[in-house]
């Protein structure tokens, strides 16, 4: 399972999500306001923006909070201002680090994110340096509570899917990015639960840490993923089971 799955296991896990759940819907509100800006303001006729809102109801954003943020594409100065960033650096243990963020102020948001990156004795990078490591993927997972992970595999290939991971808790299912939309329509026609589907990047190859580089870049990721600005972070970390249970404790 790709570091950023792992990693975003990890924090539904510790409960972080439900912690910064105001910060959460700040950062989905932005994506649906620079999607909405960017095309057409229905989401029927904006993948783009049909994705986003999917996340924000994944993640329960209420209603109310959606539809301002999408108006809020035409009818703010703010929101003209949101800038799409891509950063790129180096992680413990020579791990990859791509990150996206929605800024207003670039300068703002590299000073944060070049602060982090400083402070965990790492380096941020020039442009392109880690980019060619990822690919974009459509990414759906699903929480494995009463259902045969590997009939669901199998459901998930027949539907159009690329791979299939399996962890104990949860299972990966990727996707090419405009195939993802149609997996996860026969997925849950089919009467599965969908905890999340987005279109993240993949890394082609991970890279095993020891102990030490693992819980590192754990907290790094945390404190990348605390700024307000940075909307997704990803790894190609691959994180020790055990390093995993005991950075959740």
């Amino acid at each position: 399972m790709s570091g950023h799955s792992k990693w975003a296991t990890i924090k539904r896990q510790k409960g972080a999500a439900d912690a910064r759940r105001g910060q959460l819907f700040t950062k989905l509100a932005k994506e649906i306001t620079v999607a909405a800006r960017q095309g057409d303001s229905d989401p029927q006729n904006n993948a783009r923006l049909r994705l986003a809102v999917q996340k924000a109801r994944d993640n329960n954003m209420p209603l109310d909070n959606i539809e301002r943020a999408i108006k809020r594409a035409t009818g703010s100065s703010d929101a003209a201002a949101l800038t799409e960033l891509t950063l790129e650096g180096y992680g413990p243990g020579g791990s990859a680090i791509l990150l996206q963020a929605l800024t207003d102020n670039r300068n703002r948001t590299l000073s944060e994110v070049r602060n982090v990156f400083s402070r965990n004795n790492v380096n941020l990078g020039e442009s392109g340096c880690v980019s060619w490591i990822f690919e974009p993927k459509g990414v759906i997972t699903v929480e494995v509570n009463n259902i045969d992970a590997e009939e669901l595999a199998l459901l998930a290939i027949d539907a159009g899917a690329d791979d299939v991971k399996i962890e104990s808790s949860v299972v990966e299912i990727q996707t090419q990015q405009h195939d993802m939309e149609a997996v996860r329509k026969t997925l849950e026609e089919q009467g599965i639960t969908i905890s999340s589907s987005e279109l993240l990047q993949v890394p082609k190859n991970m890279v095993k840490l020891d102990e030490k580089s693992a819980l590192q870049s754990l907290k790094l990721m945390e404190k990348l993923e605390e700024l307000d600005d940075v909307q997704h972070v990803f790894t190609n970390a691959d994180f020790p089971d055990d390093i995993v249970e005991k950075y959740q404790g």
